[in-house]
């Protein structure tokens, strides 16, 4: 039975006026010595493909999903991953993302949990089998139930602390039983509301225990994939320990856990925080710290999480232009961490959706590749910062000089002469290859 009314979306080049094909996205096209399939490495994010009911702050659910009887039976669930695995193979989409709690329900105890989410598992398997698609990586949700109102790993509650230890522990155990690539922490209800009723220091500490204690035990599982974290400054706390790319490094080199995780940065979370996508990509790059991407964007008109997908040419090329400079992906990808409107209620329209945003990325990379053979771009960079190559730059960047040499250097050499910056030169120069 087929849920979603089109066939295998294919290829038809920029001249296509069919709105159910790929005008820029050709998956074995090769961009430099990779083909733009394994560049990309596209996710589909199962929450918002499976389970999101377009709901909003203001109105329910608009969302048909006519393979879904809203129940929370463990056959329902397992009834989805049919639909799931038809749309990517569909798309051509090669990885996946998935919360516990998005694949199977939460029941009436943690055992009864499992035992649900083991069947569901068994089924996702059988399907990777069949299909060759790939689990990109795994996560807890441990943010949604009530229990976690005041935080999981950051809990006020011993029990609640160790329930949420628990529930890390299966979702370990199936993303190794699932070959996933890596597993991601997302601290939604990792902050606080007020400083008034909360200890940041011993909340900070439990939460770094909690991450080294997952670390142990997926050594101890065989799981050698990569722990991601995920920035954003707020929403639903009012303040988020992992408010972003910085403030995520700082806790990972303070608390020593630098060697086991990396960042999984999402566009409108680096927004909100008041930085550009571009930063926050670029701080992560800079410490060898960027593992994944989930690619959506936001509206500016409102302030908050809208998880769109990303059409904006300009934002995939900064994003390609970072991932192509990083030496690209290893165990991440793109995760299309995005939903559709609420008016685009229909089946059909997750196609539409996601077809524009892997349109939108392939063309960022053709863009970002063409930008890197151009190599003025890059050259300008070098030649700004030329002084630091030799003399006094050299040494300054040895760590061989001092206040005192610098000093008399400052007084024998004059008014320093400086160049422009040329933005808009190189603003012009983007919009060539755009």
């Amino acid at each position: 039975m087929q849920h979603f009314n089109c066939d295998k979306i294919q290829y038809e080049g920029p001249s296509s006026k069919n709105p159910l094909a790929f005008k820029h996205y050709n998956a074995s096209e090769e961009v430099g010595e990779k083909k733009m399939k394994d560049h990309l490495r596209f996710g589909a994010a199962y929450w918002h493909v499976m389970r999101n009911e377009l709901a909003d702050p203001f109105g329910q659910g608009t969302a048909h999903m006519p393979w879904d009887d809203r129940s929370d039976s463990v056959e329902n669930a397992v009834s989805r991953v049919d639909v799931f695995f038809e749309f990517l193979e569909k798309l051509g989409i090669e990885f996946y993302c998935f919360h516990d709690r998005d694949i199977a329900p939460e029941l009436n105890d943690l055992a009864a949990s499992n035992d649900a989410l083991d069947k569901v598992v068994a089924k996702l398997k059988q399907k990777q089998a069949e299909t060759g698609i790939r689990l990109l990586w795994g996560t807890a949700c441990l943010f949604a139930h009530p229990r976690y109102a005041q935080g999981a790993a950051t809990s006020p509650n011993a029990s609640v602390y160790a329930y949420a230890a628990a529930q890390v522990k299966k979702a370990l155990d199936v993303t190794k039983e699932l070959d996933g690539l890596g597993y991601t922490f997302w601290g939604g209800r990792e902050g606080y509301s007020t400083l008034l009723n909360t200890n940041m220091k011993r909340e900070l500490e439990h939460l770094a225990t909690f991450m080294h204690m997952a670390v142990d035990y997926a050594k101890s599982i065989g799981f050698d994939g990569p722990f991601y974290i995920e920035p954003k400054p707020r929403e639903p706390s009012t303040h988020q320990y992992d408010s972003d790319s910085a403030a995520c490094l700082n806790f990972l080199r303070e608390f020593g856990l630098m060697d086991s995780f990396k960042l999984n940065i999402e566009t409108n979370h680096a927004t909100l925080a008041g930085h550009t996508m571009e930063h926050d990509l670029t701080v992560a790059a800079n410490a060898g710290a960027l593992g994944s991407i989930d690619a959506n964007t936001g509206d500016t008109l409102i302030g908050w999480d809208t998880d769109q997908f990303p059409t904006d040419v300009y934002l995939t090329t900064q994003i390609m232009l970072v991932v192509l400079g990083m030496g690209g992906f290893t165990t991440g990808g793109l995760n299309f961490d995005a939903k559709r409107r609420r008016e685009s209620h229909e089946p059909i329209d997750l196609m539409h959706a996601h077809i524009g945003g892997m349109d939108a990325f392939a063309r960022g990379l053709k863009v970002a590749h063409a930008i890197r053979e151009d190599g003025r771009l890059a050259q300008f960079l070098q030649d700004r910062y030329s002084s630091y190559d030799s003399d006094i730059g050299e040494k300054i960047e040895a760590g061989t000089t001092s206040f005192a040499e610098l000093d008399q250097y400052a007084l024998n050499s004059g008014e320093p002469s400086l160049a422009s910056g040329r933005q808009e030169m190189l603003e012009n120069l983007i919009n060539e290859f755009i």
